[in-house]
C-alpha cells in the first residue's frame, strides 16, 4: 500500500507539475498554502501561488520535474529533485536541483520550505551550456514512512551550529550543483526554521547570517568582503555513527547576490 503522503506527492509531481495543470492545486493544497523560498513567502494558493506557477510554466513551456529522493515521517516529507526545460524566449536549456520540505494535514499540503539552485540555472542560460541531471529515484512512490530519530536530529543541530551547512567542509555532503565554489560567509550564526527526521535521514531549513567573503564576484555589485549578509538553505542529510555522513544542501546563492547588489537604503 502506498504511503498516503507519498501518494499525494505523486499527484503533485505527475498530475500538477509535469502536466502544468494548476487545476489540480485545489485538490492537493489548502487555500492558505504557503511556499517559503529564500527571503520570500508566497502565501495563498489561489491569489499568489498559482499565478507564480503559471509564470514559471510560461517561461519554460516544457518544464519537467525529476525526483531523486523522498523521505517522510508520515506528517512531513522531504523531496530532492531537479527541474529542467527550455526557456521560451531564446530556446536555451538548463537543469537545476532543489530540495523541498512539505507539511500536510492528512489530506492536503499546508506549506513548503524549498530552495532551488537558480544561481546554476542562470549560469547555464547565460553560457548556453546546460548541465546534466542526476539519475531519478528508482521507486520514489514506494517510499515508506520512517519514525523520527531524536538522536539523529541532535547530531544535525550540533552540526548546523558549527556553520558546516553554509560551506562545504566534507566531500560527503554535496552542495548545489556540485560546484559550490568559494566560501560565501564567515563568522556564521544559524537559525533553524524547520527540522525533522525520518529514520537516519534529517531534513532542515536554515537562515544563516555572517560576513560576506566576496565569493560571488561581480554579481554581488560593489558589496565588499565583510558586509553583513543572510543566506537561506535547505538540506537533506544522513546520520550514521553519531555524525553527518552524507547528503545534499541547496543554498540560495542567487538571492544572496541580489541582496548584496541592492543599493543601501538610507534611513530617514
Amino acid at each position: 500500500m502506498t504511503e498516503p503522503f507519498v501518494a499525494l506527492m505523486r499527484r503533485y509531481v505527475n498530475d500538477y507539475t509535469n502536466r502544468h495543470d494548476v487545476s489540480v492545486c485545489p485538490e492537493i493544497m489548502e487555500p492558505g498554502y504557503v511556499l517559503h523560498m529564500g527571503p520570500h513567502e508566497v502565501a495563498g494558493r489561489d491569489e499568489a501561488y498559482i499565478p507564480a506557477a503559471r509564470r514559471q510554466f510560461e517561461q519554460f513551456p516544457g518544464l519537467g520535474l525529476t525526483v531523486h529522493a523522498i523521505v517522510t515521517d508520515g506528517r512531513r516529507l522531504a523531496m530532492r529533485f531537479s527541474e529542467h526545460g527550455r526557456r521560451a524566449r531564446d530556446g536555451r536549456l538548463a537543469v537545476w536541483t532543489g530540495i523541498g520540505l512539505y507539511r500536510w494535514n492528512g489530506s492536503r499540503l499546508e506549506s513548503n520550505f524549498v530552495e532551488q539552485d537558480y544561481w546554476s540555472r542562470r549560469r547555464q542560460l547565460g553560457s548556453g551550456h546546460p548541465g546534466t541531471a542526476d539519475p531519478p529515484a528508482l521507486a520514489p512512490w514506494d517510499t515508506a514512512a520512517e519514525a523520527a530519530d531524536p538522536a539523529a536530529e541532535t547530531v544535525v543541530r550540533e552540526w548546523l551550529a558549527t556553520g558546516a551547512a553554509v560551506q562545504p567542509a566534507s566531500a560527503a555532503v554535496r552542495f548545489d550543483d556540485g560546484d559550490a565554489g568559494p566560501a560565501l560567509l564567515t563568522d556564521v550564526t544559524s537559525r533553524v526554521d524547520e527540522l525533522f527526521s525520518a529514520g537516519s535521514h534529517v531534513a532542515f531549513r536554515v537562515t544563516a547570517s555572517g560576513a560576506y567573503t566576496g565569493g560571488l564576484g561581480s554579481a554581488a555589485g560593489s558589496a565588499a568582503a565583510g558586509t553583513l549578509a543572510t543566506l537561506h538553505l535547505v538540506g537533506l542529510v544522513t546520520v550514521g555513527h553519531g555524525r553527518v555522513g552524507g547528503g545534499w544542501i541547496v543554498r540560495d546563492r542567487l538571492g544572496l547576490a541580489r541582496s548584496l547588489a541592492q543599493p543601501a537604503v538610507a534611513s530617514s
